[in-house]
């Protein structure tokens, strides 16, 4: 498992944006743990357009905060 922080792409919200009820998300946001082979979509208006696939440790200057459910 690798930690997941602050500013990290498991804690953005736009990190798996198009299915954030989803348990596996739920779970990196409220344990802020995430499995290493883990990859999402990233929903980011400015990388949309290039379908990036990204870790939960990822990260990029676009980070904002996900609500936690």
């Amino acid at each position: 498992m690798l930690q997941v922080n602050d500013g990290q792409c498991g804690l953005c919200a736009h990190f798996g944006e198009h299915h954030q009820q989803d348990s596996q998300l739920v779970q990196v946001r409220t344990q802020q743990q995430a499995p290493e082979d883990l990859l999402e979509e990233c929903g980011h208006p400015k990388h949309a357009a290039l379908h990036l696939q990204v870790t939960a440790i990822s990260g990029c200057d676009g980070f904002e905060p996900a609500q936690v459910q």
